[in-house]
């Protein structure tokens, strides 16, 4: 059977609770592919006339609001012990170069870190454990949470409909392209916030320090 055949099958409710968990997760810092889980339902409801994609959207933000709060409480209470013990068992996501990276993110930006993370992949997975780890005011940080839960995933849900209507005679007969390239710019994506988070939790020698001499074998 083909997978847009199989995606028609599923149930709307199943759809809507499917985009809340997976998405909710995420934003409370579990790795999980939120986004593409999301642009798959987005299209998918463009062409599956039973799919309400304000009911989506409303879903996919909620799960981003609750899951971010949640991921604050836990940052908030475990501290840096738990970013430890996250990499321990998840190093991809959540070691020294990663959080190395996202710390800078929020020095630099403070709470609104929290609002244009939600648009990076890595970032979106940190966001609220670390805001709390930081001890970030709530009130801050609630407002970027919503916010951003806002515009990202209501943002996403309308854009990638409208698109999905626009092309709907296309993604009928190519529509595994569409999940194609959705699943490629989450990789590429990754791919290159983990360059740049291993560069930037590289040790820089100080103003007037010799570089560090390799030692003998």
């Amino acid at each position: 059977m083909h997978v847009q055949e199989w995606l028609e099958t599923v149930p709307a409710v199943s759809v809507y609770v499917l985009v809340g968990v997976v998405i909710g997760l995420e934003s409370l810092g579990i790795p999980l592919p939120g986004e593409i889980v999301l642009v798959s339902s987005a299209l998918l409801a463009s062409q599956h006339g039973d799919i309400d994609p304000y009911i989506l959207g409303a879903c996919a933000t909620a799960g981003a609001i609750i899951g971010d709060s949640i991921g604050y409480a836990i940052g908030r209470k475990g501290g840096r012990p738990l970013l430890a013990r996250l990499g321990a068992k998840f190093p991809k996501h959540f070691g020294e170069a990663q959080i190395a990276m996202a710390e800078r993110s929020f020095q630099k930006w403070g709470m609104w870190a929290v609002f244009f993370g939600r648009f990076v992949a890595l970032l979106r997975i940190f966001a609220g454990p670390l805001a709390g780890v930081l001890r970030m005011p709530y009130w801050k940080f609630l407002i970027a949470n919503v916010l951003g839960g806002i515009v990202w995933a209501g943002g996403t849900t309308a854009v990638v409909y409208s698109v999905g209507v626009v092309a709907e005679a296309w993604l009928k007969r190519f529509s595994w392209l569409g999940l194609l390239f959705a699943v490629l710019i989450g990789i590429t994506s990754m791919l290159v916030l983990r360059n740049r988070a291993k560069k930037a939790a590289e040790p820089k020698p100080s103003a007037g320090e010799p570089d560090p001499v390799p030692a003998a074998d």
